[in-house]
């Protein structure tokens, strides 16, 4: 049976010093839509990822590893803050259990009332970079230098486009500060081939500030979340074509060849003992994109929108160099949000005190050979769809998208229809489903609920939900309105370029989620 409270680990009372005799660097790699199923380790067959597949070789293992959510922006905002999205208020009251995410026209972002990871690590002295997307806003009071980054190269959005400029204009990509250009008119993104050197402009970002920075007793923290696995799929000429799995294919090819870029910089420079990577991804992959265009939650149901295990069960690796055993596999319950309060105990910080913490501290996990017991609680909107305990997970609400969305040939779910599991209606149980998702990882056999097996696990499951649910105070929602005139018409920067566009009219209004 499980106990009602569940073990959080503090922070450590000092900081795990690197072998230099100062804090470790902290890299995040994530990834954007990349499945649990895409990586060699994991099984994939075409045996694609042998960089990452060495990393887990070198480092941990972590086959139970969660995002915070179903969706991209949301998901990130949880890393950063190492709070649910229902918390942080990335997250929309718009229609019951319905996603959200940041389009051009959300008027929210990130909230000055969050407190986040670079933040922290200033104060102990760390140098932050950010590459690639960041997802949490794009009005300026939201920019990443404005919560703790010093540099960033990268964008504010997906790469979706090209738009016209008119009704639409194209999203605009920054070095710190301000835009260098924007997607489709200076950074090119080839919609028949897929071409693009994107990546290795961000391998490049990241090359370049290791290298400047890996030599100082100042240590440093990388955010590096690239994009090239959201759809549209992009992937640079030289690997175009050169994957059994298509464009997609390509992309992880290349998204592998740049982490091994990375860590062999950390070796040559003498410097892996002293940094600590991890690499992840938002959320499960997108199967609605699939197959050219998206990914592998395989053997997982269902995928990105979703609160079945391929929406929110993904890749996680940690590499540390000198610091625990390789080769090591944890079955420890982990999420995206750990990163945060893992990365501060790392660095000899406590979580800020006045708030309530969801991630966890997974250094007793990863130095020690530790495990915690934990719940995952598996949010969509501002509904708890599910939560895990131990091996079982109980859906209180199931939906993967609406009849009419079907319709129009839009399925989370393709090929992996289960009946009164994968519902197209919005379905709260009375009694909650109830799965082993050790027996049943693919969710397919719901447990009896008058077996001894249902009632023991729920003995145990049901008292956690209330105490979490009766303790919960959401934060204010960020992405239920939207303004066609907080657009990026004439982001910073704009001016020097030429580039600058004319806003219409502000006129707000509730947004609409469609799926």
């Amino acid at each position: 049976m499980f106990p009602v409270f569940y073990l959080v680990v503090l922070c450590l009372c000092r900081p795990v010093l690197a072998t230099n005799g100062t804090r470790p660097n902290i890299i995040l790699l994530l990834m954007d839509d990349m499945g649990w199923g895409d990586l060699g380790v994991f099984g994939e067959p075409s045996k694609e990822t042998p960089n990452l597949d060495r990393m887990a070789s070198e480092g941990i293992l972590f086959p139970d590893f969660y995002a915070a959510n179903p969706l991209c922006s949301p998901s990130r905002a949880s890393l950063l803050t190492g709070r649910l999205p229902i918390r942080n208020g990335f997250y929309t009251t718009n229609d019951h259990a319905r996603n959200a995410y940041t389009p051009q026209e959300i008027l929210g972002g990130i909230p000055d009332s969050e407190v986040l990871l670079p933040e922290l690590l200033k104060k102990a002295g760390y140098i932050n970079k950010i590459v690639g997307k960041w997802h949490l806003g794009h009005r300026r009071k939201y920019h990443p230098l404005s919560h703790g980054f010093d540099e960033w190269f990268g964008s504010p959005n997906c790469h979706f486009g090209p738009y016209d400029n008119l009704e639409r204009p194209n999203i605009p990509v920054y070095k710190d500060w301000e835009m260098i250009g924007r997607y489709y008119e200076d950074i090119h993104i080839n919609q028949k081939t897929g071409e693009s050197n994107l990546t290795q402009l961000y391998l490049q970002e990241a090359v370049s500030f290791i290298s400047k920075y890996g030599i100082s007793r100042q240590p440093f923290f990388m955010y590096w979340a690239i994009d090239a696995t959201h759809a549209p799929v992009y992937a640079s000429g030289p690997f175009l074509g050169t994957s059994r799995r298509g464009l997609y294919g390509d992309a992880v090819r290349e998204i592998d060849f740049s982490v091994g870029k990375i860590l062999e910089l950390l070796k040559n420079m003498g410097i892996a003992n002293d940094t600590f990577v991890f690499f992840t991804s938002d959320n499960g992959a997108a199967l609605i994109s699939a197959p050219n265009q998206g990914g592998s939650n395989s053997p997982f149901l269902c995928g990105k929108q979703t609160t079945f295990e391929g929406g929110m069960r993904v890749p996680g690796i940690a590499w540390w160099p000198g610091h625990f055993a390789a080769g090591q596999v944890s079955f420890q319950l982990a999420s995206i949000m750990d990163l945060f309060t893992t990365s501060l105990a790392l660095a000899g910080l406590d979580p800020p005190a006045d708030r309530q913490i969801d991630g966890i501290d997974l250094s007793p996990v990863i130095l020690a050979g530790k495990e915690i017991e934990r719940p995952i609680f598996y949010y969509r909107g501002n509904e708890l769809m599910a939560v895990r305990m131990g091996p079982y997970k109980a859906h209180y609400w199931t939906w993967s998208n609406s009849w009419e969305e079907l319709s129009q040939g839009i399925n989370f779910c393709p090929g992996q229809n289960i009946t009164g599991v994968t519902t197209h209606d919005q379905v709260e149980y009375v009694k909650p489903l109830l799965f082993h998702l050790g027996r049943d990882p693919g969710e397919k056999y719901p447990i009896r609920t008058s077996s001894a097996e249902y009632q023991t696990a729920m003995l145990g499951i049901t008292p956690v939900v209330r105490q979490h649910k009766d303790a919960m105070i959401p934060g204010e929602p960020q992405l239920n309105v939207c303004d066609l005139a907080v657009m990026n018409w004439s982001p910073p920067g704009c001016e020097k370029l030429g580039k600058c566009l004319i806003p219409p009219e502000s006129k707000p209004w509730k947004c609409v989620w469609p799926h």
